[in-house]
């Protein structure tokens, strides 16, 4: 509930809590976009009303959204995609915004983290856990030869005494809190996934439990920090994890129904059939474990003779026999194992036992089912591990149903206006959309028809009340940079970097002299890149991803001036260079999904059987959110110059999707003009 109008009246108004956050920040200073987006954000919530909010990069989004928060009767949820934005968030906003408004709200505001089980240390599974005989989870056929497991074990033990010390100490058993940290396989060991969780109730260490005095911090405190990944698996559960809440802050909403989608997916591979006859073998009989080896070494044969990729209408019948045998002896052994009750002598590992059984069960019956909601394929990757997977078509209806009941919803980033419009994310969401609008951008009659119509009926169709805002940025983009298409060069035909490009990207990056951020569609093209620039521009550093660990790269391209990092998809959100060190982006092709991309190809498939254009409805959105964030690596402060250059010349040619994908770029000075470009790059150069 909000607070009553008197409460609020007594309250410091947004505006006067912002100004004091604010000042608070070093070199803080008003901005009229990130005023508007905290009282559109305090309004939403008076009215009960889901909110999408633009708030282009240099905003200020995070203290927008913090502010207004603190007059809604807690707690609020904040819900991010990164652990570096949870991480800025919990280190350094949130203790800096409590110390500024404590004078005014007469009371510290608090704040807790909310991460998933397995992000905590168990207790249980500590004291069961002997590196000397490690669970049975660590071992994956075919992978380490005994020699080499005994050179590991040695630093394993190590590891896990290491853990038991500091699982004395810790007052979270947060995993982030733990420094120097310990390998993946080492905390596997100790931290418990919730599905395997026996509950507080049935566990020795219930009272004792990290994880459980994390979610009784979450209930008591007025902000509550956690991720999509668990947002999206509250959703799937029945909102159980996050406590109930009036607001919901998702940023970086953008990639929530990926998230949500990842989150439904689910995969089967042979090894996982094989541990889970392991682990299940103390508690039935040989007999009962051996039906699932048998569907293992069915499934075996069935990822070796189905090709990789999607399957299309029915399942292959050697597929079709494994998951039978698996249906079958899966819920015979969850049968045999039983109920798991406190007094068992071991009850942690029987319930994990009966968990991973019952769940690959229900995986194989969700496969067999081979439903039009989902999405099956066969997958192999670069070291020939094999897995049938399987996912929802799409999540638009789960997050229509699960994502806006009993809360307001305020989605931001600086990707949702794709074309300058809302609906394609909100749509995405699971909002209402009345009206089907065209990837080319509409006549500015259309837009005013479309917009009355929104307003009239869309938002309001199954209570789901929604409107939108772009708050821009401060940043001017039209003087700070100029987006330049190579529109001379012929387009992409294969993958990897062509002879005119390789040309292109040597002539722009020997005008700047290096500070180039090159963001390519593949391997091979970043690799070609890389060759390239190391035999035409000597003096010149060249840092490709994969050589050295990804922040090493990146620190030494802040440093070295004369330097190019070139790099993958991986790159295309996850760097922020302020300053000069990066004044160049190179992007060599635009970033469509890949045509074997299993769930976009469906997706794509199933608006054609519609009657629609799946290549507009689906390609064309997911190229416009990763092309945004790519350009976005170029201008991250009020100072910065330079210019994007992309390769592609469909950007400029293609009139179907190229208006609609330069509409949602910031608004740079735009040009496909070559000797333009380098001119501005060498005067960059100079300067």
């Amino acid at each position: 509930m909000t607070a009553s109008p008197q409460t609020r009246r007594a309250r410091p108004e947004v505006i006067d809590l912002l100004g004091a956050a604010v000042g608070a920040v070093p070199d803080g200073a008003e901005r009229p976009g990130q005023q508007t987006m905290a009282k559109a954000i305090e309004t939403a919530v008076e009215r009960e009303e889901h909110l999408l909010v633009q708030a282009g990069t240099g905003t200020g989004k995070s203290l927008a959204y913090l502010v207004p928060s603190l007059l809604v009767e807690g707690p609020v949820v904040v819900s991010t995609a990164t652990l570096a934005l949870q991480s800025q968030l919990v280190d350094h906003d949130l203790p800096r915004l409590a110390d500024a408004v404590e004078p005014m709200l007469g009371r510290r505001p608090t704040f807790a983290v909310l991460k998933g089980r397995h992000h905590y240390v168990c207790l249980a599974r500590l004291e069961g856990t002997s590196a000397e005989e490690p669970d049975d989870g660590l071992f994956d056929v075919g992978e380490a030869k005994p020699t080499k497991w005994l050179g590991e074990a040695g630093r394993l033990g190590k590891q896990i005494d290491r853990l038991r010390d500091w699982a004395m100490e810790t007052e979270t058993g947060d995993r982030d809190e733990l420094d120097p940290g310990v390998d993946d396989g080492a905390w596997k060991l100790v931290s418990m996934p919730a599905r395997e969780c026996v509950g507080a109730q049935r566990c020795p260490y219930g009272a004792e439990c990290f994880a459980e005095a994390s979610r009784a911090r979450a209930r008591e405190a007025d902000i509550v920090v956690t991720n999509h990944s668990l947002l999206a698996v509250d959703m799937l559960t029945g909102r159980q994890i996050i406590p109930p809440h009036e607001l919901l802050v998702v940023d970086e909403a953008h990639e929530l129904a990926d998230r949500v989608s990842s989150a439904s997916q689910a995969e089967l591979t042979p090894e996982l059939l094989e541990r889970a006859a392991r682990r299940c073998r103390p508690y039935v009989d040989d007999e009962v474990a051996d039906r699932l080896m048998e569907a293992g070494d069915v499934l075996t044969v069935a990822l070796a003779e189905v090709p990789a990729g999607r399957v299309v209408g029915a399942l292959p019948d050697v597929l079709l026999e494994a998951l039978t045998l698996l249906d079958g002896g899966g819920r015979k052994t969850v049968e045999a194992i039983g109920e798991v009750r406190a007094d068992d002598a071991d009850p942690v590992r029987k319930q994990q036992a009966r968990t991973m059984v019952a769940d690959l069960t229900k995986i194989a019956q969700r496969m067999i089912a081979n439903a039009e909601h989902d999405v099956t394929w066969v997958e192999r990757d670069e070291r020939g591990r094999r897995a049938v997977v399987i996912a929802p078509l799409s999540v638009a209806g789960t997050l229509s149903t699960h994502l806006f009941s009993e809360r307001t919803v305020v989605a931001t980033s600086a990707t949702l206006a794709l074309g300058g419009q809302f609906e394609t994310v909100a749509r995405a969401l699971g909002l209402p959309v009345a009206v089907e609008r065209p990837v080319e951008a509409p006549t500015p009659a259309e837009e005013a028809r479309a917009a009355v119509v929104r307003a009239d009926e869309a938002r309001d169709t199954a209570g789901l009340a929604w409107t939108s805002l772009d708050v821009g940025s401060p940043f001017d983009y039209a003087k700070q940079g100029i987006l330049y298409v190579a529109a001379h060069l012929p387009k992409p035909q294969t993958s990897g970097l062509s002879e005119p490009a390789a040309n292109e990207m040597v002539e722009l990056v020997q005008a700047l002299g290096g500070r180039a951020l090159g963001l390519f569609s593949s391997r091979k093209a970043a690799e070609r890149a890389a060759e390239v620039l190391r035999a035409r521009t000597p003096g010149i550093t060249i840092l490709l991803q994969g050589e050295e660990a990804l922040p090493i790269l990146v620190r030494k391209f802040r440093q070295d001036r004369n330097s190019c990092l070139l790099g993958v998809m991986s790159l295309w959100q996850g760097v922020d260079v302020p300053g000069d060190a990066c004044q160049l982006v190179i992007i060599d092709r635009l970033p469509f999904p890949r045509p074997d991309e299993p769930l976009s190809a469906a997706r794509s498939d199933a608006v054609q059987a519609a009657g629609g254009s799946g290549f507009a409805a689906v390609s064309v959105p997911i190229a416009a959110v990763r092309l945004a964030q790519g350009v976005g690596r170029l201008i991250r402060s009020r100072a910065d110059k330079g210019v994007v250059a992309v390769l592609d010349s469909r950007l400029e040619h293609a009139p179907s999707y190229g208006p609609f994908l330069r509409k949602s770029l910031p608004p740079f000075w735009y040009t496909t003009k070559p000797d333009v470009v380098r001119g501005a790059l060498q005067r960059l150069a100079t300067s």
